[in-house]
């Protein structure tokens, strides 16, 4: 399903796919913003600070100056975004959010 995706969004599920399988994570996350900028990141599960992958991915792409995001791409054993996850999207605009499983295959576009 991925082969009718535009290179830019199976760039951002690859780079989600090669955070979660270098952390060992449970889920890993990436987005592009306005200007074509990507950032990947996973989860983040300390004592004093829970932020899931898509979180911390819009954290570094905000801290970093974007204002929108162009897309966004989550990569879990999960059939579902939580709630949250879409929220931060959808706080920076239109961008889709892409959910894959962790060989890539595409489960499903939201927002």
């Amino acid at each position: 399903m991925t082969d009718t995706l535009d290179p830019e969004d199976i760039k951002i599920i690859t780079l989600a796919r090669s955070a979660r399988a270098r952390n060992g994570s449970p889920e890993g996350a990436a987005v592009r913003d306005e200007t074509g900028r990507t950032y990947a990141a996973t989860g983040v599960a300390l004592p004093s600070l829970q932020l899931s992958a898509i979180q911390v991915a819009v954290a570094m792409a905000v801290s970093s100056g974007a204002r929108s995001l162009e897309a966004a791409a989550l990569v879990t054993d999960a059939d579902d975004p939580a709630e949250d996850d879409l929220a931060v999207i959808e706080d920076l605009g239109n961008g889709t959010l892409f959910l894959a499983g962790p060989d890539g295959s595409l489960k499903g576009r939201y927002i």
